[in-house]
């Protein structure tokens, strides 16, 4: 069965081809470059910008495939958690697509598509587990008992890691997305240069506006400091609960499988330390390629895929949902 699946939930605008368990093709339009003046996404800069690659994309998708569109036996998009207008965007095309061709609709939650994308990394189906989603807008430990059945362990009580490291750049004077930035510059630094504080939120939930404010308030006594250094202390600062978290929850829950989802996965600290981490603790980690660690549209088809083979579609009347919940 071929997938056409969309991904357009915030400012990447995204669209993959999957057949059976191969991935035909993956292509995403990003717009980093366009959003960079201000500091952050735009949602109606992004909602515009997403009607302008979406097109373009998906001829690009269909080349690479070597599929025409008579071929999708099924359309998915993402319907939330996200941006509205950009949800929108990619949800329509979809909808439209299947009505067109009258083929199924499936919508598929954002953060599912991070969940089990190291799953579909790996090649493999969906294990008992713990996933922990760490990206811009979401920080979620979730116990896996099986494809369709989660159940959210930890959460942040305030900003996402991914937030964490984009505001504390822009203190810093870093372009925008800072987290890659941050991570390049960390390589040359010493972490253990400075003490920020770790936010150790009650059980496993998370909590990272503390430490961008103790940053804030300790740059001024640090202007001769080298930047590597603070970005390497901060960076440790967030992996270092990222990684305690995570292996005393898959303690705590009895799971010997670990699965590292979303942007801020690609961070080489973070995958060094939950390495080392799992390999102590004896736990299998799975880490998906940084291509599908970022917004994409493969994490989304992988999803339908599953659903579909459930026999699980949705109405074409099924609206998007900006907050959507995982579990």
């Amino acid at each position: 069965m071929n997938i056409l699946a969309l991904e357009t939930s915030c400012d990447e605008t995204a669209a993959a081809i999957l057949s059976g368990d191969s991935l035909l093709a993956s292509e995403v339009a990003s717009q980093t470059a366009s959003h960079e003046p201000y500091g952050g996404v735009v949602p109606e800069v992004a909602s515009r910008l997403h009607l302008t690659a979406l097109q373009p994309l998906l001829r690009r998708a269909f080349s690479t495939a070597g599929l025409d569109i008579a071929d999708i036996d099924a359309f998915a998009a993402t319907a939330g958690p996200g941006l509205a207008t950009s949800l929108m965007t990619g949800v329509s095309t979809a909808k439209a697509l299947a009505l067109a061709r009258r083929k199924p609709y499936i919508a598929v939650n954002h953060l599912e598509g991070h969940l089990l994308s190291p799953f579909l990394a790996a090649g493999r189906p969906v294990v008992r587990s713990l996933g922990l989603v760490v990206s811009g807008g979401h920080t979620l430990l979730v116990r896996i008992e099986e494809f369709g059945s989660y159940h959210t362990v930890g959460r942040t009580q305030d900003d996402a890691a991914g937030e964490a490291f984009d505001k504390v750049g822009k203190l810093l004077g870093l372009p925008y997305p800072a987290g890659r930035e941050i991570d390049r510059l960390a390589k040359d630094g010493d972490p253990s240069m400075y003490s920020f504080p770790r936010g150790m939120a009650k059980g496993f939930d998370f909590s990272f506006s503390g430490l961008k404010t103790a940053v804030r308030y300790a740059l001024p006594g640090l202007q001769d400091a080298r930047l590597a250094d603070i970005c390497a202390s901060f960076q440790e600062a967030v992996v270092d609960v990222l990684v305690r978290k995570t292996a005393a929850a898959a303690a705590e829950h009895a799971l010997r499988t670990v699965a590292v989802s979303g942007g801020v996965s690609c961070n080489s600290r973070l995958r060094e330390r939950m390495a080392a981490a799992c390999e102590r603790d004896r736990l299998e980690l799975l880490l998906a390629d940084p291509k599908l660690c970022t917004d994409n549209a493969a994490m989304i088809g992988y999803v339908a895929r599953e659903r579909l083979a459930r026999g699980l579609h949705s109405p074409l009347l099924e609206d998007i949902d900006p907050n959507l919940a995982l579990a």
